[in-house]
């Protein structure tokens, strides 16, 4: 028996409350599940021995031992409002007009955020211990769960740290994981109980439960995304917000991304959307919010809704079927991707039968088998995915993949990226390979060659005629028509479609090389910074990590492809065919005085626009960048400049108003 109880009970307490931290917060984990066992078990053990010594707040306590009678209603100190909603990005955009109204000439920052599929919940926490939780009920009064909540482990019974607020009451979403509910149909069918359909569906259930410990059985989850009754709020925005959840041990929602633009904002969500197979949890929309708390304020909220928060919703469709085999095919990049060969099936007015698995790593994580019964789902425009395996549905007949170890195209030996997770034919000259980088250069978001379509650029390289992006301008009319199906007219048409692409402009070449990493959007950011490919060409790794939005990986990639032999062969080709390879907004003529400085305006200008100020400081070779660094080299400020040019002045970084800008490009 220790000598002073009080003292290792305490030390314990604190101990395992850190590694709750590392594990369900930080995601690293810094002790074995056996070593975390054992200092749980010690804990029990020395409350066992002292069991005056057993508080409310201990680790031990998280599963009540008897059910509640029944869920008391309590009024919410403040309304938990439901968020406006809409399935149209014309509509967001829409929406972000009406805000930015409401804030005439202020700089709005937007934060994007999952909308996660599950039960909103209200914890409060009353000097760092949590006191009561709630669910969302009609938003003015709702059930008290604090015996269900207790149980899970993502929530801490105690804050960590040494400034947490008096009063905090957090708002989240209670969750499972998919691959939990995977586990909990599996006990449901050796219990010969029937299994659960959905997450949703499992998560409203249990929290709502009489009874503590069967929920503590259901392994639920915690997100936390806002902010209710507090005192003592140190954060002035939501990301500043994020930071101290994590920081008083709250797991705080995940890819949380925060952007100067709306613009931006609502192409990353279309981004974000393409990754949904990546998550273990089930998402059913994204949440969009202005990330100042002080702008918040001033839009206020309608009677139902807050004005500062909208969800771009998706339609999302599941069903069921059979996987019957896992097939793999070559893009554009060399990635080779497995693919699902699905028994077909219905799915938002369309027949599926093939699904994308991704990668090797996501049919291990997945353990997708040939011959599994799973769940297909197919959320607003993107393709369908596997979201899991019904694996209390197998019955031993269902077979492993194995991935291959040579390219199915032109049996080159496959390599693993470093670090990454595809598996890639390095081939460049793979047949495959170049169908799919020819497909994608002629596409609408790429050079938008009207007329090339898919069975004709399989014609084009079958026959040899096409092994290059180059050697489309090189097409002759007798050589479409020999052909089949291309007559004299739609021959003609291809020509005029192929000349009439040359002139898309740098962004969308960029976009069409089909270098890795480099989508719309990156191709767009390097076409902002560097008006020609031959500025481009000029920049070192170095100059292009800087950039905001790029980074180190991407600016290797490009860098690496421009200078190799493929990349560089390929723009000199191109240049010889007369293709543009410039940005579309115009250069400034004589020197560019911005080039390589960083730019970052804040506050309300009053000679220009934000838009036109940010073109200028593009067309003179700078970079506008939306926060404000040690790399920044110059802040313009106007009227009501506030956070950014608070901290421009903590780093040094010389201000400038709008006068001393023009001055700047006069040089």
């Amino acid at each position: 028996m220790p000598s002073n109880p009080t003292a290792e009970i305490a030390r314990l307490r604190e101990d395992i409350r850190c590694h709750d931290r590392k594990y369900y917060v930080e995601a690293a984990p810094e002790l074995t599940d056996l070593e975390y066992d054992r200092l749980i078990d010690r804990l029990k053990q020395l409350e066992a021995e002292h069991p005056e010594l057993v508080t409310p707040d201990s680790p031990t306590q998280r599963v009540g031992d008897q059910p509640v009678e029944g869920l008391e209603q309590v009024e919410h100190r403040v309304p938990m409002l439901s968020i406006d909603n809409t399935y149209s990005i014309e509509e967001l955009r829409k929406y972000a007009e009406r805000t930015e109204k409401l804030l005439p000439g202020e700089a709005i920052e937007w934060v994007v955020e999952l909308k996660i599929d599950g039960v909103a919940v209200s914890l409060m926490y009353e000097d760092g211990q949590l006191v009561r939780a709630l669910t969302r009920g009609n938003g003015r009064v709702g059930d008290d769960i604090t015996h269900n909540m207790r149980t899970v482990a993502d929530v801490p019974l105690r804050l960590v740290g040494k400034q947490v607020p008096p009063v905090l009451e957090v708002r989240g979403e209670i969750y499972m994981a998919n691959s939990d509910l995977v586990k909990l149909n599996e006990t449901q069918r050796a219990k010969g109980e029937p299994p659960y359909a959905n997450t949703r569906n499992v998560t409203a259930g249990s929290v709502r439960l009489l009874d503590p410990r069967i929920c503590a059985a259901r392994r639920l989850r915690l997100f936390c995304h806002g902010v209710g009754d507090v005192e003592g709020l140190r954060a002035g925005s939501h990301t500043e917000f994020l930071d101290e959840l994590r920081g008083f041990g709250l797991p705080a929602t995940p890819m949380v991304e925060c952007f100067g633009s709306f613009a931006a904002a609502a192409e990353h969500c279309e981004q974000l959307i393409e990754k949904l197979h990546e998550l273990d949890f089930e998402i059913d929309g994204l949440v969009l919010k202005v990330n100042r708390f002080e702008q918040r304020d001033r839009l206020g909220a309608t009677s139902k809704s807050p004005r500062w928060v909208i969800a771009y919703k998706f339609e999302k469709y599941e069903a069921i079927t059979r996987l019957e085999t896992i097939t793999v095919q070559v893009g554009k990049t060399g990635a080779i991707t497995p693919v699902a060969n699905l028994t077909p099936v219905e799915l938002a007015g369309t027949t599926v039968s093939r699904a994308s698995l991704h990668n090797a790593d996501e049919i291990e994580r997945k353990d997708v088998r040939e011959g599994d019964v799973v769940v297909v789902e197919k959320a607003g425009k993107i393709i369908p995915h596997i979201v899991r395996v019904e694996k209390h549905e197998r019955t031993g007949s269902q077979r492993k993949f194995v991935f291959p170890t040579e390219c199915p195209e032109c049996e080159t030996a496959l390599v693993k990226d470093e670090g990454g997770v595809y598996i890639r034919c390095p081939n460049l000259q793979c047949p495959a390979q170049v169908k799919e980088r020819i497909r994608y250069y002629a596409s609408r978001n790429a050079m938008d060659i009207e007329g090339l379509g898919d069975k004709l650029v399989d014609q084009l390289v079958g026959e040899g005629l096409v092994g290059s992006y180059g050697d489309l301008y090189r097409l002759t009319l007798d050589q479409l028509m020999r052909l089949e199906r291309m007559g004299r007219k739609s021959s003609e048409n291809l020509l005029a479609g192929i000349e009439a692409g040359k002139d898309r402009g740098l962004a969308r070449l960029l976009n069409a090389l089909s270098i890795r990493h480099v989508g719309t959007r990156v191709a767009a950011v390097l076409a902002e910074n560097f008006a020609t490919i031959d500025a481009l060409l000029e920049a070192d790794v170095e100059r292009l990590s800087e950039i905001n939005e790029i980074g180190p990986i991407i600016a290797e990639s490009v860098h690496d492809f421009l200078h190799g032999d493929f990349g560089a062969k390929t723009i000199e080709d191109l240049r010889q065919a007369g293709v543009k390879m410039e940005s579309a907004t115009p250069v400034a003529q004589g020197p560019r005085v911005l080039e390589g400085k960083t730019l970052v305006v804040t506050g309300t200008l009053t000679k220009y626009t934000r838009d036109e100020i940010k073109e200028l400081i593009t067309r003179h070779g700078g970079r506008a960048a939306s926060s404000v660094s040690k790399k920044t080299d110059y802040v313009v400020a106007g009227e009501k400049a506030g956070s950014k040019l608070a901290k421009a002045e903590t780093l040094g970084v010389p201000v400038l108003s709008e006068d001393d800008f023009e001055r700047l490009l006069d040089g």
